[in-house]
Parts: structure tokens; sequence; C-alpha cells
């Protein structure tokens, strides 16, 4: 199908996909609240630690792997919890994978939803994390993993466990059983109890991989909330997604304006931030391939600005707020210099 062909589009990405050794943000949803309750400053935590405040509440930050395992693990020490990523991940639910969990829901068995975060898990959530379906003769294992060292990094494990196995529960439906938990965790004997209590299964420490096992048969249960017609919309958009990740420089750049743009906080900074590398590294990137960051957002504005004149009935003032701008008349001069044409001209033209 040619893109003009498309009978349905987004003004803009969902989001960026994250870069090598990052990781979205939304590992850290319901951090603040549970810090505050223990009567820690949740901004003192994150900072301590190389990150501003805003992680806290942009689950799509993206944010160094290796910051999220150290804060873990300072946040068992300062709270004096040798569980706090089991008991973390309580509070929290699988869409803290990202529209992963959409797709995974909208399945049609469970065997269908593994294999899209087998698929996607390293386009979504992090480049670094694997995730495998390994069956055996009479027991499935939902494996995952981190490709790079991380150093001590129990507790971002346990709250994956707890993650997986809500996500497996979910998923699977009210016949889905769990088996037991695999972790390559070291933990005292004394917290086993805690931690096949929280599971609600048995708990093999100190193991090979890190998995959920369950019973082979029930790969092929119904996934209650399948969907269809959104399986195959959101099994597309991140097949795109996925394609993104080869493309250079600009092409990435120019996705993150499309989407950044009706914000209106579309800037250079956001954007070495969202591509997880510095301004000046962004800036020599470009310049590499012959491009300057506010060549490519004007760019990008009239683009966008001809095929919403071309093609839609929004107002003059709906675009210009679409494209960023504070008012209509910005946009109206933005256009004539672009096209030698106001919006209004060249709409009657098309």
């Amino acid at each position: 199908m040619m893109e003009s062909d498309a009978f349905f589009t987004l003004d803009g990405p969902l989001d960026v996909a994250p870069g090598s050794g990052q990781c979205r943000a939304a590992n850290f949803t319901g951090l603040a609240e549970m810090a505050r309750s223990l009567g820690r400053d949740p901004r003192g935590i994150v900072e301590r630690h190389g990150l501003e405040a805003r992680v806290l509440t942009d689950p799509e930050s993206h944010i160094n792997c290796q910051q999220i395992a150290d804060i873990f693990e300072y946040c068992s020490t300062v709270f004096d919890d040798s569980l706090f990523g089991l008991h973390f991940a309580a509070h929290q639910d699988p869409d803290v994978f990202g529209c992963i969990t959409s797709l995974a829901r909208a399945a049609p068995t469970l065997r269908a939803a593994i294999d899209a975060f087998v698929e996607y898990m390293p386009v979504v959530h992090s480049p670094d994390s694997e995730v495998v379906l390994i069956e055996g003769t009479d027991t499935a294992e939902f494996c995952w993993q981190v490709n790079t060292d991380l150093g001590v990094n129990d507790q971002a494990h346990y709250q994956a466990a707890m993650l997986n196995v809500k996500l497996m529960q979910m998923i699977g439906g009210p016949a889905f059983r769990l088996s037991y938990v695999s972790l390559s965790a070291d933990p005292q004997a004394s917290d086993l109890p805690e931690m096949e209590r929280l599971l609600g299964c048995r708990v093999h420490p100190r193991s090979a991989r890190n998995s959920v096992a369950f019973p082979l048969h029930a790969l092929e249960l119904p996934v209650p909330t399948s969907n269809r017609l959104l399986y195959r919309l959101l099994g597309g958009y991140l097949e795109k997604v996925k394609t993104t990740q080869r493309i250079g420089a600009i092409e990435k750049v120019e996705s993150y304006i499309r989407g950044a743009l009706p914000t209106g906080n579309c800037s250079i900074e956001r954007c070495a931030a969202k591509l997880g590398v510095s301004v000046r590294t962004l800036q020599a990137r470009l310049a590499a391939d012959g491009a300057r960051f506010s060549e490519l957002v004007e760019g990008q504005r009239a683009g966008i600005a001809r095929t919403h004149l071309r093609e839609s009935t929004l107002s003059l003032d709906e675009i210009a707020d679409r494209l960023g701008y504070g008012e209509q008349t910005s946009f109206g001069r933005a256009f004539k210099r672009w096209t030698g044409q106001t919006p209004q001209q060249f709409r009657v033209m098309v």
C-alpha cells in the first residue's frame, strides 16, 4: 500500500524509540508517591543519581539502564527493604512496558501476546532488554534478561518478576496458572516466603535465567481482551517503529519533530535528550549529513502544513496550533515565506 493510499494516519509518532543503553522512565511510575509515603524526597533520590526530577512524571523520557538499576538498589538500602523491587512493582501495572502491553491485550492468544513482547520489547521499552519464550515438554517459560552488565541488579529483576507475573495473569485470563518463578538473584533465605506470597507461586533463586513459568498448554489460551483490529493496527505501527531504529540521524530527528510540534515544546535540547545524546553531539551528527535542526523544523512544518491544507478541513488556527505556532499570523507569514502564497491562497488552488 502506498503511503498516500493509507486509510488512517497519525499526526506524529507515538514516541521516539529509546537508544542503546537506555530504557523508558516508566519504570519509575509511582516512585514519587512511594518515597513520600516513606518520608523520603523523591526528587533528591533521582537527582542524586544524575537525573532530572521530570523523569518521575514523564514516563516517556529515556534514561540510562544503569541509573535505573542503581536507583532501585539505593532505594532498597534507604527504605531498609530487601525486596523493594517486588513491593514497588506490586503497586504498578504492566502498562509500564508502554504500548506493547496494549498490543498484548489485543492479541488472540497468550502465545501471540508473548510473541509480540519477544519482537517489540527491545523496540518499545529498551533495546538492551531481551525476552525469550522457551517451550519444554510440559512447561513454558517467559524469560527476560538485560544484555549489558549492570552490576548488582537484584531489585530491577524483582520488579520485572512482579510485572511479568501480572502481565501473564492479565493476558492469560482466569484459566491461567503459574508454575514457578526463577530468578538469578540471591535473596536471603528469610525473604523467600514473602517473595512466594507476593508472586503467588514457588520461587527458584540463584537460577541460570530469570523467568515466569506456566503449563505449556496455556500458550493456546485466548486473551480475554482480544481485539483483532487493534492488534493489526498496533502491530503495524510497532513494525514501522522497528524500522526507524535502522535509519539515520536526520530521519530520527524528523520523527521527533513531527511528534513534538503539536506540544509547543519542540527544541533541540528535548530532541537530544530523547535520542540519548548531548546537544553538541546531535548538532555534529546533523552537520555531517549537511543539516541543521532549525532547518529540519522548518521543513517538517512546511510539509505538514501543505498536507493539512490539501487534505483536511482544519481551520487555519488549528493548523497553526498543530505546527507549534502561538497564533495564526505567525503561521501565515512562515507559509508565505515557504511557498510565496498565503495559506488561504494555497487551499483555494488545490
